[in-house]
């Protein structure tokens, strides 16, 4: 078994460096806010910037599917940047777990390998339709749709994130042949779009598709009710390969989520330290009391631990170690705990401007909290990884 590498290549540093400029150009927190305000489920203008211009939607596809053939290391280093500035982009939702839901399926089969060249060029967004909360291990969860012979699906899934303004919605559903992978392709999926030719996504335009905006949380991070009445999809995996393939799509999402969490922390930590040093009383500046620098300092060595289980989740994942279920678990269990703390301290030593909803400090602890709960809680990442290690529940 190899030694995990938790560190940063020269390739990944450059990738960080790009995207943190172009978020920093365009994702600046008042462009966030306004955003998180507006009715778009997300800013198409920011993602196609991310997603088909600098390919960071195919860091997971292969070359010859359209991607640029890299692995969950890279991605991992997408969502730390995106955490950073709560971006309100699907990266999770599309190029992260729809997209390992598709190279689950079989891609030498045309209509999967033309989805996945869809989704790595940016041409479309995709959604896995299940609920947000929905945690890897034990199996695929148990379908709420059903199909009928000829395919059509009737049923509905609620809580699914990145499903409004989705063309490619992936279905777990129960048909005549037992649980398969189902896509609906909400709009046509054509030709790349000519920059700036469709700056609101589209609601859905096939029959039978109804996508129900819920009011979540975590407004950067649309959830949607999906309801399906007799919608024509196309079935992309049987009962074991569909199983299969939505289980790696949801330990990959969890895995890649805590390195969101950590990006989210630093930043978090970053702007308390910065206000601590610049917010002055009884003459001094109050992060030189004695008392809030324990309290910084708790928290980077939080921080430090932090990054040593995403990373260690996102080099896993990449080598497609059998160490995945154990690293996954760890990191959910310990990163969304801090990603939460880390957010409360942000916003508890902005003191009243922390509370406002023109600071963007509530932005950080909204996602932190509903990351806290997506695929899966601690708790029930912690019960995971007893079962994986062995370790029973004290008797008593």
């Amino acid at each position: 078994m190899s030694t995990p590498d938790l560190l940063y290549s020269e390739a990944e540093d450059d990738l960080r460096a790009a995207v943190r400029s172009l978020l920093a150009d365009r994702c600046p927190p008042s462009a966030v806010l306004a955003e998180a305000e507006g009715p778009r489920p997300y800013d198409p203008s920011l993602w196609r910037s991310l997603a088909a211009e600098m390919g960071t939607a195919g860091l997971l596809v292969p070359d010859k599917l359209g991607g640029q053939g890299a692995t969950a290391r890279e991605a991992a280093v997408v969502l730390e940047e995106l955490g950073r500035t709560v971006a309100p982009v699907p990266y999770l939702t599309s190029a992260v777990l729809a997209t390992t839901a598709l190279l689950g399926c079989d891609t030498d089969e045309q209509h999967v390998a033309r989805l996945l060249g869809a989704l790595a060029t940016g041409r479309a967004v995709g959604a896995l339709a299940l609920p947000l909360s929905t945690p890897p291990g034990g199996g695929a969860p148990p379908a709420t749709v059903t199909a009928s012979g000829d395919g059509a699906l009737t049923g509905r899934v609620t809580a699914v994130a990145g499903a409004a303004g989705a063309e490619v919605l992936l279905v777990p559903a129960d048909g005549p042949d037992g649980y398969g992978l189902y896509a609906v392709e909400t709009t046509a999926l054509g030709a790349p779009a000519a920059p700036g030719a469709a700056e609101t996504p589209a609601a859905p335009a096939v029959p039978g598709v109804t996508v129900e905006p819920l009011t979540p949380l975590d407004l950067t991070r649309p959830l949607a009710a999906l309801h399906l009445t007799e919608a024509p999809a196309r079935r992309l995996a049987g009962p074991d390969r569909a199983r299969a393939a939505v289980g790696r799509a949801l330990t990959a999402g969890a895995g890649l989520l805590a390195s969101e969490q950590l990006g989210l922390a630093e930043w978090c930590l970053r702007e308390t330290v910065r206000h601590t040093k610049e917010r002055h009383q009884f003459g001094r500046p109050i992060g030189s009391f004695q008392a809030l620098k324990h309290r910084m300092a708790g928290l980077w060595l939080e921080l430090v631990s932090a990054r040593a289980t995403a990373r260690h989740a996102a080099d896993a994942l990449a080598a497609d170690s059998p160490e995945v279920p154990v690293a996954v678990a760890v990191a959910q269990a310990y990163c969304a705990r801090v990603a939460v703390h880390a957010a409360q301290e942000c916003v508890q030593l902005h003191g009243g401007i922390g509370m406002t909803w023109e600071h963007p400090a509530h932005l950080y602890l909204k996602r932190a909290k509903s990351d806290e709960i997506a695929l899966g809680t601690p708790g029930r990442h912690r019960e995971a990884l007893a079962g994986l290690v062995d370790l029973p529940a004290p008797v008593g």
